[in-house]
C-alpha cells in the first residue's frame, strides 16, 4: 500500500518561500519509477498540477503558471519528493497535495490520471 505524507506547509509573506516534502511508503521512489507529482487546489476549484517529476529519468513537468519559481526533486535515499517554491505570491495560497502514479500517458499535470494521494499541506501567502 502506498502512502504519502507531506509536510512543509505554512504561512509566508510574499516574496518568501517555503520547501514543501512528500515521504512515500510502501515503495521506494527509485525503484519503482513512478511520476510523482505536486498538486494544489483551492476551496470549490478544480485541483491543479504543479510539478511532476520521474523519480527513474528524473523529467520534471511544471505547470506555466510556477516556471521559474518553483522546483521539483527527489531524493532516493529518504524516499522524499520535494517542492521549494520561492517568490512566492498571494495566488499561491492552496492546500499542495502530493500524489503518485505508476505510468501516465499524455499530460503529466492531470489530477485525475494519478491513484495515490497524501492529505495535504497548506501554504498561505500574505501581501
Amino acid at each position: 500500500q502506498v502512502h504519502l505524507v507531506e509536510s512543509g506547509g505554512g504561512s509566508v509573506q510574499a516574496g518568501g518561500s517555503l520547501r514543501l516534502s512528500c515521504a512515500a511508503s510502501g515503495y521506494t521512489v527509485q525503484n519503482a519509477y513512478m511520476f510523482m507529482g505536486w498538486f494544489r487546489q483551492a476551496p470549490g476549484k478544480e485541483r491543479e498540477g504543479v510539478a511532476v517529476i520521474h523519480t527513474r529519468s528524473r523529467r520534471t513537468y511544471y505547470a506555466p503558471s510556477i516556471q521559474g519559481r518553483f522546483a521539483i526533486s527527489e531524493d532516493s535515499a529518504d524516499n522524499t519528493v520535494y517542492l521549494q517554491m520561492n517568490s512566492l505570491n498571494p495566488d499561491d495560497t492552496d492546500m499542495y497535495y502530493c500524489a503518485a502514479a505508476t505510468s501516465i500517458s499524455g499530460s503529466r499535470l492531470e489530477a485525475g490520471k494519478y491513484k495515490y494521494w497524501g492529505k495535504g499541506t497548506q501554504v498561505t501567502v500574505s501581501s
